[in-house]
């Protein structure tokens, strides 16, 4: 999907928590501020004798106007819970050391992240790494051994002290500019300036650093979002497996990501695995018996939102098949049984990311865990451990049976926070959309909801296109933010979106403004209809990203339905938007092209045709470092605006990107907003 964020989102985004503190007083309605305050968990790692699990938990601090990340212990039956570091420095990416006397980490309280180890039983965390450059990622060998860590290196640089040579360099340099002769020039929220992250090899007592990708113009992880699971060591120890896109000048219209297999010592050149397909490979998990490499692999090139699949190799040399063809579903990860006999992973499923056992020999799928946003998966003796939220509390973590008996609930971190802020019931309903087919659409109470009074609405559009807003916490749409506020939240998951089958979400591929406005429209009618407390005259939408365009596309193709409108990071201009966004694989795709060779295909759902219409009131949002529907997009909305005489404000984040990630300002967006929806939707304009 455009902004998955899947996995990554839960495991990198989670920014605030304890350290924000509200008074202990009875109970009120939800707010951006209890959003803010629940502590995340994230990152779970089990020891290897099964007993205890090590998570990171993010608190905020208010005061900087940041999240701080610690290492928290418990045992995996819930109890003994207890805080491990408490460095004012972020602590995270925990892992065990083989005896499971000790635990691994990266931090910053040395200045950029290294690796560092501190006893489980009690004492002071001690410095593994003192490496020139900061440490992106790290994986422990299987043995205990050896360390793969990624790290920003200047590819044509044979050390490190060149790379940091470089760097000074650049910094004491009085010319600002920089030239630059291909794309990308900058990707999500970051300039380029010519480094690559690769990876290494490093002995765990110390070892120089050995580069695995000398000379690569390449990435490991893949950016903006890949992380470690691009990454495994086959059981052995000896060698490593890894994803990356060796695309030259076509990266930023390639998603042909590849797997290498390389030994530890750098001794060969790496060997592309997968070479035959030319679509996205990655994840790489070897079976415990050493027997098996599964990956994920996509099948269609150029197509980011394609449907993963999972496939097995026989290691090291044998013959690869699909093993789940018929799995009408996008796996998002890879977990093998202890027995190597079962492949545990997630995926989007009718508003919900369920948990899933997949037989290795034929392919069988049942479900383990349908309910709830379930993450973080990993085995735990004869147990799954893992993380799971739902629309009415953030990630607890709990275990399972295989066969899916026998759920616990191990953390309750949140209990109090949770119970001190009332939140609206959900529930989720059908109606029929876009040709007949059937469409889903999630529904969320108003707080102290009374059904002899009427409430507003606030009509929530997804981002992606290729998302979903479904069972889900989520801290940055989270409906319940609308619900505490008085309002009713409408969550429509439109053709393109996931965990519908994929031919459900190929739909909108060239239809942007077809078959997603008819859901849209068909949704908001069979919402207003089947609960007689919304009031249909009361409703305003809101949408960021894809939803944001859609915001625009209302505005001029059913201009009289919405109080207002509220576009978060939203295109006006779509054939103006390919030339200036990064990863041009996603328009070309989903517009069948580019714009020269195929300008009917940007013009046809193309907003800024359509402005002529527009008469909603509009609060347009927009972030400075948003590389990937840039500012002018934003700012050209709220001209058009402004020039037609339209009410509208203009809310303009210099320093955030696609998201608002800090404090402050997540507090400010979440006002702003809540402002603009009571001026038009619940005061008619007046106050």
């Amino acid at each position: 999907m455009r902004f998955k964020i899947v996995v990554l989102l839960m495991l990198v985004l989670g920014l605030f928590g304890s350290a924000y503190s509200q008074p202990a007083t009875a109970s009120h309605p939800f707010s951006v501020h209890d959003m803010l305050a629940m502590d995340r968990i994230g990152d779970p790692h089990v020891s290897p004798d099964g007993e205890w699990v090590v998570f990171t938990l993010r608190s905020t601090d208010l005061e900087a106007n940041r999240g701080r990340t610690d290492l928290w212990l418990i045992s995996i039956d819930g109890h003994g819970l207890r805080q491990l570091t408490s460095h004012p420095a972020s602590d995270f990416s925990p892992s065990w050391a083989p005896d499971g006397q000790s635990i691994y980490f990266l931090s910053t309280r040395s200045g950029g992240a290294q690796i560092w180890r501190i006893p489980v039983g009690g004492g002071e965390a001690q410095q593994v790494t003192d490496l020139a450059l900061g440490v992106g990622n790290y994986l422990l060998s299987p043995d205990g051994k050896t360390f793969a860590i990624t790290m920003e290196v200047y590819p044509e640089c044979e050390s490190l002290e060149c790379t940091e040579e470089r760097l000074q360099a650049e910094k004491d340099r009085k010319a600002s500019g920089r030239i630059y002769d291909r794309v990308f020039i900058r990707h999500w929220d970051t300039w380029k300036d010519g480094r690559r992250s690769h990876l290494f090899t490093m002995a765990v007592d110390g070892d120089k650093p050995v580069d695995l990708m000398p000379g690569w113009d390449a990435d490991t992880p893949s950016k903006p979002f890949g992380g470690i699971e691009e990454v495994a060591f086959a059981p052995d120890s000896k060698s490593l497996v890894f994803t990356a896109r060796v695309a030259g000048r076509e990266e930023p219209w390639s998603t042909n990501f590849d797997l290498y297999h390389v030994p530890i010592d750098g001794s060969a050149d790496p060997k592309n695995l997968t070479e035959a397909n030319k679509a996205w490979d990655t994840a790489p998990s070897f079976s415990p018996d050493g027997k098996t490499l599964a990956y994920l692999a996509m099948a269609r090139p150029g197509y980011e939102s394609d449907r993963f699949r999972i496939m097995l190799r026989s290691w090291p040399d044998g013959e690869t098949r699909a093993l789940t063809e018929n799995w009408d579903r996008s796996p998002g990860g890879i977990v093998w049984s202890n027995d190597s006999k079962t492949i545990y992973t997630t995926a989007s499923n009718i508003g919900q990311s369920s948990l899933f056992a997949i037989n290795a020999q034929n392919g069988s799928v049942k479900t383990v865990v349908e309910k709830g946003y379930v993450g973080a998966l990993t085995t735990a003796g004869n147990r799954l451990l893992f993380g799971m939220d739902h629309l009415k509390s953030p990630v607890e973590l709990y275990t399972v049976k295989p066969d899916g008996k026998d759920v616990r609930q191990i953390t309750d971190i949140n209990a109090e926070k949770v119970a001190r802020a009332r939140m609206g019931d959900a529930e989720q309903f059908t109606f029929k959309g876009w040709n007949d087919e059937t469409v889903y659409c999630y529904v969320v109470k108003p707080v102290d909801f009374d059904p002899n009074k009427k409430y507003p609405v606030a009509f929530l559009i997804h981002g992606g296109p290729q998302g979903s807003f479904g069972n889900h916490f989520h801290y940055r749409w989270n409906p319940q933010a609308y619900t505490g506020a008085g309002y009713a939240a409408v969550m429509v998951d439109f053709h393109g979106s996931v965990g519908y089958g994929q031919a459900f979400t190929d739909a909108i591929g060239g239809d942007w403004g077809g078959k997603p406005l008819e859901d849209l429209q068909k949704g908001l009618a069979a919402a207003l209809a089947r609960y007689d407390w919304m009031d249909g005259e009361r409703v305003s939408a809101l949408g960021a990203s894809f939803g944001g365009y859609m915001i625009n596309w209302i505005a001029g193709n059913w201009p009289d339905r919405f109080r207002a409108l509220v576009n978060h990071d939203g295109n006006l201009d779509e054939r103006a938007a390919y030339f200036a966004t990064e990863e041009l694989w996603f328009p070309e795709w989903d517009h069948r092209g580019n714009p020269w060779d195929n300008p009917e295909n940007f013009e046809k759902h193309n907003p800024v045709n359509y402005v002529k219409n527009w008469k909603t009131p509009m609060l347009v949002i927009h972030g400075a470092l948003d590389y990937r529907v840039v500012e002018t997009q934003g700012i050209s909305t709220f001209t058009a605006l402004q020039r037609r005489g339209i009410p509208s404000k203009f809310l303009y984040f210099p320093d955030e990107n696609h998201w608002v990630l800090q404090p402050h300002n997540s507090i400010l967006w979440h006002e702003t907003v809540i402002d603009w929806l009571d001026k038009w939707t619940k005061n008619g304009g007046t106050n």
